[in-house]
């Protein structure tokens, strides 16, 4: 996703956790640059922002996490003259986080602090940090910091209608299509869903099936959100949306692209969100990408916290 010539890209996010009723943000001091950031650091090949993410705050902080909503971006130039873009999340820190988390000082990071809001403000080397921290004090503030997420898959390229002979509901991926089902099952970890939904199509089995490995969960396989189902009006789009809303757990539902736009827009009406150009362009996937709905678990009728795209490593 990097070139030589584009933008260095690079993702992190604001660290977080609850200490007696108040919020302190994890700050990492930056030896080699005598400065203090949030943890992030830049996009290897082959990787997906989500996963550079959370693979960076791991070998900064040794903690291990999942992604909440995004916090969105800042841009600078390098001394290189060179544009850097850095996307950012927010990201709880559990318990069990912090009691395995191992860090030793070293020449890249020297030292990790736990602020207040208030003191992240005034140590902070860079002013764009501080424009992402406010970001993640505004949502906090409306109580809308904790989320889980539903996130929406297309699966990946397969063999095209005319060339396969048996039911479409059996058309398979092409090699193509498995490199992308690999390429995003990582990233898609990296917001720790607990539940893997899949149409009853072979096609979007196969696309869940490396997360299903990765993540260690089984796969439940439906024909309410296929393709098929939905052709003949017998999809259950609303009961599918409604079950998951209600758990308010993290989950992933592989459809297809006829179907996908129904789930992204039903997800928005049960959650009193406005339907706008932004939520429409989530919905137009392409094989192979995803899009995150960020649900408010203190407040999931107060409207969708926020909505990211994504697809696979383009190597």
């Amino acid at each position: 996703m990097t070139s030589g010539t584009g933008p260095v890209l690079a993702a992190g996010a604001v660290c977080w956790r609850m200490v007696d009723g108040k919020a302190r943000v994890l700050l990492v001091h930056r030896a080699g640059h005598a400065d203090v950031s949030l943890p992030k650091g830049k996009l290897d090949p082959g990787e997906t922002l989500p996963q550079t993410a959370v693979r960076e705050i791991a070998e900064e902080t040794g903690l291990k996490v999942s992604l909440g909503a995004p916090l969105g971006t800042v841009e600078y130039t390098l001394p290189s003259g060179r544009d850097k873009v850095v996307y950012y999340w927010s990201a709880e820190v559990s318990a069990h986080a912090l009691e395995i988390a191992t860090f030793t000082p070293n020449s890249e990071i020297s030292a990790l602090e736990w602020v207040s809001l208030a003191k992240a403000r005034t140590k902070l080397s860079y002013s764009h940090d501080v424009d992402v921290l406010n970001r993640f004090a505004e949502r906090l503030d409306e109580g809308r910091a904790r989320t889980f997420a539903i996130i929406a898959v297309r699966h990946g390229k397969a063999v095209p209608p005319s060339s396969w002979d048996g039911p479409d509901a059996t058309r398979p991926l092409l090699q193509r299509g498995a490199d992308q089902a690999l390429s995003i099952a990582s990233a898609i970890a990296a917001y720790a869903p607990s539940k893997i939904v899949s149409s009853s199509a072979t096609r979007c089995v196969s696309t869940v099936t490396p997360l299903s490995g990765f993540l260690g969960l089984g796969i439940k396989v439906t024909p309410d959100i296929s393709q098929d189902a939905y052709e003949s009006g017998e999809a259950s789009i609303e009961a599918v949306v409604t079950k998951r809303l209600h758990k308010q757990r993290s989950v992933v539902l592989c459809s297809h692209g006829p179907v996908l736009p129904d789930i992204i827009e039903e997800v928005a009406r049960q959650t009193h969100s406005h339907i706008d150009s932004a939520l429409r362009q989530s919905t137009m996937l392409s094989t192979g990408e995803y899009t995150v709905l960020h649900i408010s678990l203190e407040k999931p009728l107060s409207g969708i916290v926020a909505i990211e795209t994504h697809g696979p490593s383009d190597h």
